[in-house]
């Protein structure tokens, strides 16, 4: 009985569906949207590839400011009531809201309606939350159920469901776009898929999801929690295992957390910039790929969740976590430096090798601003960084589309570039965080001593 009501608690299965729904989602609508371009009746206006190019950019600018703004107005509200009634809100409302959203997509293909009803199905999934709402959520409750010493790899474990999950709904998804249409346009299966995979995760968050209580323990990781010295048998629990964890607490620093914030920020800047332009990149000359290979590109994007798992699991044995964060902003940068001069198929996935550690950033930085606020808290304090993500995200995408409409011509690699650059310069708040880590360490342990 007890084995059922932990694996109850497990918030792997939506993320795993959710994010396998959003995977067709993703190919559908860049695919679709593409299609509308092609075939409506401006069609003889866009034979250029560049006009093209910037119709769709345009469009997707639009389209994500909507979905990335319109959070702003309900995300830290839902996030409250999350922290203070149960982190079932903060999941199962924005799940309803990408049920709908998804749905409103399915009907565009099946009944060849305008192509701005995507804007309206943005604007209902932001009202609803969003993913900001949707993954502070899924964070809280991944904190909530886990101990101190194992937080970042329980995290990084989330992460890493959603990475397979992506990639398995990525490989399927262009052979699934092209393959069966029922009748009507391709991407109807696509697209009834995601609804479908959309709707059961809001069931059984509504019906077997069983959460932890604010401020509370969940049944899988809770020995004597009122004890001071239980957790000392946590050191045993994993491989994640910190030289001060034994301390006693000290005040939590607002300048680490601060430089934890802007740190995330800049990253998620040069990350977020870099992926806005890439499937544009890729649907252009000299790669000019379809729907099988921009599934298989999406693929190869969420191997890093695996690859990033798996340096987390090795390196926490023995770096800090502000090491590994280091090494994962230097990953992307690297990468997305080889992807500005991409000009072959192969060149593209040596470009994605470089980058196998480009996840372990942002979820690192969630455990360690997590160790500095109490449990009821998680929902705000994650859904707070989910929306300066969000509105940075907002801004770097128009100015990054921008900049790739006025360079497509003469070096469409420049966005790349550009993310390098501000990758590199993300280094310095995370090195003021670890400096001012080990000056508090070793303050702590003169006076234990």
């Amino acid at each position: 009985m007890f084995g059922l009501m932990e694996m109850r608690t497990w918030i792997e299965p939506v993320v795993a569906g959710a994010q396998l729904a959003s995977s067709f989602y993703d190919t559908g609508l860049l695919l679709v949207v593409k299609n509308y371009y092609n075939q409506t009746n401006v069609s003889s206006f866009l034979s250029d590839e560049a006009v093209q190019q910037k119709a769709i950019s345009n469009f997707y600018i639009i389209y994500k400011l909507i979905d990335g703004l319109t959070p702003l107005l309900t995300a830290y509200s839902l996030a409250k009531l999350g922290d203070t009634k149960s982190q079932k809100i903060s999941i199962c409302v924005p799940l309803g809201g990408y049920l709908i959203s998804r749905f409103l997509l399915l009907c565009l293909i099946m009944f060849s309606w305008p192509i701005e009803l995507m804007y309206g199905a943005a604007a209902w999934h932001g009202l609803a939350g969003g993913f900001a709402t949707y993954w502070g959520g899924v964070m809280a409750v991944g904190s909530q159920s886990s101990s101190e010493s194992r937080r970042t790899l329980r995290l990084i474990s989330i992460e890493l469901i959603y990475g397979i999950a992506g990639f398995v709904g990525s490989i399927a998804s262009g052979h699934l776009f092209l393959s069966f249409h029922l009748g009507y346009q391709h991407g109807t299966v696509l697209a009834s898929c995601s609804v479908a995979l959309y709707a059961l995760c809001l069931l059984y968050s509504m019906i077997i999801l069983r959460v932890p209580t604010p401020g509370g323990s969940c049944p899988a990781t809770t020995v004597a929690p009122e004890h001071p010295d239980s957790k000392l048998g946590d050191d045993d629990q994993g491989p994640i295992i910190h030289e001060t964890e034994r301390d006693p607490p000290m005040a939590p620093s607002k300048l680490i957390i601060a430089m934890l914030f802007v740190g995330a920020i800049m990253y998620d800047l040069c990350v977020a910039g870099a992926m806005d332009v890439l499937p544009l990149f890729l649907l252009k000359e000299p790669l000019s790929w379809g729907p099988v290979y921009i599934g298989y590109a999406n693929a190869a994007g969420y191997l890093i969740f695996i690859t990033s798992f798996l340096g987390v699991l090795v390196f926490s044995r023995c770096l800090r976590d502000t090491t590994m964060i280091m090494i994962g902003i230097i990953s992307f940068s690297a990468g997305i430096l080889t992807m500005a001069f991409v000009q072959k198929t192969y060149l593209f996935y040596i470009a994605r090798a470089v980058m196998l550690f480009a996840l372990i950033p942002l979820p690192t930085i969630r455990s360690l601003l997590s160790k500095h606020v109490r449990g009821s808290s998680y929902g705000k304090l994650f859904v707070l960084l989910q929306l300066s993500l969000v509105i940075t995200g907002a801004v770097t995408l128009t100015a990054y589309n921008k900049i790739y409409q006025t360079t497509i011509i003469w070096f469409n690699g420049l966005c790349f570039l550009l993310s390098c650059g501000i990758g590199c310069l993300s280094l310095i708040p995370i090195s003021i965080v670890a400096y001012k880590q080990q000056v508090s360490s070793g303050s702590l342990e003169i006076l234990t001593n």
